[in-house]
């Protein structure tokens, strides 16, 4: 299927979700953060992705709302903490996140982690906000099959997401191919490993065989398995860079390279083990 920058998913409730987005992870709240998100709106990202825990929540409201693209067209995250587990607090803290960015809806809301004996209230908050159409879409970041499996059997909504730690280095193709199943979307955080692997000799031979950085090639990788990706940057260069991946396709033979490339190696987080 042919791919370009507006190119989108359609989550199990029907709403649409762009296939590319910006991070802002480690953006620094103030100038830099707000600057990026307007750089990359104004390039032609439609999806920015946020979180109660990064601290610039504020900053990505003023960035949508200086970018000049309406609010409509912007899809955009927030998740809500692990401080924040549980009924009531996590309706206050979806209630503070709203305030700091400024909006009247939220396009999709996540738990952040599944906080253990707490995630189930929480995620009952969440198809509350979800019912009475403050948020658009709900899901969930960071869990493994278990911790899926545990929430279907508990709840009739099916989270609309599942975003997790997702590069070449990291194939979770059991996880992929259980969401795929079930009918949630898998979404990348870290595609490019927060540079770790960048340099590394394998991914370089992929770059200079289709001329691309390395850094286009994994973002480019994940698209084609119909994986949304998140990659940030607070670099104009490099928002530029991570979006130009759509005059390209790495073929069969060279995915399947990509994909044995797995290692396992978890860059961030490991909830491989979290009760």
């Amino acid at each position: 299927m042919p791919l370009d920058l507006t190119t989108t998913v359609t989550l199990n409730n029907g709403v649409a979700m762009p296939l590319l987005g910006l991070g802002v992870y480690q953006a620094a709240d103030g100038g830099e953060c707000r600057e990026a998100v307007v750089h990359a709106l104004k390039f032609g990202y439609r999806h920015v992705d946020t979180a109660a825990m990064y601290g610039n929540e504020k900053d990505v409201g003023e960035g949508v709302r200086a970018s000049g693209v309406p609010r409509d067209q912007v899809f955009v995250t927030t998740k809500l903490w692990n401080s924040d587990h549980g009924y009531d607090r996590a309706m206050r803290a979806f209630d503070a996140s709203m305030k700091r960015l400024r909006f009247e809806t939220l396009d999709q809301y996540l738990i952040h982690w599944p906080v253990q004996n707490l995630r189930g209230e929480t995620w009952r908050a969440l198809v509350k906000l979800y019912q009475d159409g403050r948020i658009r879409s709900i899901g969930v970041s960071n869990y493994t099959v278990r911790h899926l499996e545990e929430l279907l059997s508990e709840s009739d909504i099916v989270p609309a997401t599942n975003q997790v730690e997702f590069h070449p280095f990291l194939f979770q193709r059991e996880l992929m191919e259980f969401c795929k199943s079930k009918g949630i979307q898998l979404v990348a955080y870290s595609p490019l490993t927060k540079g770790t692997r960048l340099r590394d000799p394998a991914l370089a031979s992929f770059a200079k065989r289709y001329e691309r950085t390395p850094a286009q090639i994994m973002i480019r990788w994940c698209l084609q398995h119909g994986v949304v990706c998140i990659p940030k940057s607070s670099h104009p260069g490099r928002i530029e860079e991570n979006a130009s991946v759509y005059d390209f396709e790495i073929s069969p033979e060279d995915m399947a390279a990509l994909d044995a490339l797995n290692e396992n190696d978890h860059c961030t987080w490991d909830p491989t083990d979290a009760p």
